[in-house]
């Protein structure tokens, strides 16, 4: 006959005797004033939290700035496809590539291992934390962790001040219902867990290559590059 687990018995009569007693409700919470101070210019601020994730903006004054940005990060990783997310904004880009190189739009599959870069749209940029907030509408999961280096296309109208707005406005847009995946991309990988130091790219690849973005002004354009080893990011109006 198995020896009886007392202890046990004891926790168990605890939870019972805590569920038979009403809990008394919760007082109404007070409206919370605001914890950061707010953003005057959140384009700055984006720029400026950038770099302290280890990426680069790069503002530049029209598509054909942004194109030419964007080709001459291509032409520093080496050879192989690209994925896009199939996307009119995205078509009319990469049309006006000078550069030639082998592309997957998302409507023909997921991104091969073998890609080298991904370049997709954004749901939002946040500028508190400069942050690129994506669904699984922004190419699909893979387009931001299979390559070596992700790429994404926005546009400064897309800049929000904080993680809450982000959030807020895609609710109230239903994109969290209509994609079953959500992130925020605040640079490379990084960890601190060993000897607490903080180490970024610490998930990257063998040789992984930085990344890089572009953003525009008002009707402008960003392409976000996001390396898994470092990341860099680019700025330029349409």
């Amino acid at each position: 006959m198995p020896a009886e687990n007392t202890g046990r018995d004891r926790i168990l009569e605890r939870i019972r005797t805590g569920l038979r007693t009403p809990s008394p409700a919760l007082p109404a919470s007070a409206s919370h004033g605001p914890i950061f101070e707010p953003i005057a210019d959140p384009l700055t601020r984006f720029q400026q939290e950038c770099s302290a994730n280890l990426m680069e903006c790069i503002l530049t004054i029209n598509s054909a700035a942004s194109a030419a940005a964007l080709e001459k990060e291509l032409a520093s990783l080496p050879e192989g496809e690209l994925f896009v997310q199939d996307s009119p904004p995205l078509r009319q880009l990469v049309a006006a590539f000078s550069h030639q190189c082998p592309v997957r739009w998302s409507s023909e599959g997921a991104p091969r291992e073998s890609s080298q870069a991904t370049l997709t749209l954004a749901e939002a940029l946040i500028a508190q934390t400069g942050s690129v907030f994506v669904t699984a509408g922004c190419g699909g999961r893979g387009a931001t962790v299979v390559a070596p280096c992700h790429i994404v296309f926005a546009t400064t109208s897309q800049l929000v001040p904080d993680l809450q707005t982000a959030l807020s406005d895609a609710f109230r847009e239903g994109k969290l219902m209509r994609n079953s995946y959500a992130s925020v991309i605040s640079g490379s990988s990084r960890t601190a867990d060993i000897e607490k130091i903080l180490v970024q790219g610490a998930h990257a690849a063998a040789g992984g290559d930085p990344a890089a973005g572009f953003i525009t002004n008002a009707a402008q354009a960003v392409r976000f590059v996001c390396a898994t080893a470092n990341s860099t990011a680019g700025i330029h109006p349409r």
